[in-house]
């Protein structure tokens, strides 16, 4: 019994490191602050995570993929901002979402925005158009190498 406690309770570590390792915030200056502090790229997110086929497709297939979170963990300070149509949000939430949405000109979902860790603005990738994720971090890699 104690080794099958034992078991569960290392799983459970390891699961909760590992999704340490691909954690997304929805605060937009805290991970600022943290890419500066850290020398790491801000990558934006703009979706509707409930409801566009191509946010979610994005997600899958790039951005939860194995490749994505190992390049994310030593490279990018990652921000969800998600305008779903079903998800529960807070008011503020929702209003420094919106205030995102208007400073970087997002028209349509899914949208990437990548900054430097300085806050200037790499990449805007509009769309997603079926790329894989080696794909995706070859051009985040182009980016880092233009900062």
């Amino acid at each position: 019994m104690k080794k099958i406690a034992l078991c569960l309770l290392a799983s459970l570590a390891l699961w909760q490191a590992a999704a340490e390792e691909g954690a997304w915030t929805t605060d937009f200056a805290k991970a600022q602050s943290q890419a500066k502090a850290e020398k790491k790229m801000v990558l934006m997110d703009f979706n509707g995570s409930d409801w566009c086929p191509p946010c979610k497709a994005l997600r899958k297939t790039v951005l939860n993929s194995p490749e994505f979170v190992e390049f994310a963990k030593n490279n990018l300070v990652l921000v969800d901002v998600d305008f779903p149509h079903h998800k529960k949000q807070t008011e503020e939430l929702k209003k420094a979402n919106d205030e995102l949405q208007k400073k970087f000109n997002v028209e349509g979902y899914p949208t990437v925005i990548v900054l430097s860790a300085d806050g200037k603005q790499l990449r805007k990738m509009v769309g997603y158009d079926g790329q894989t994720a080696k794909e995706f971090i070859a051009d985040l890699e182009k980016a880092k190498s233009e900062s």
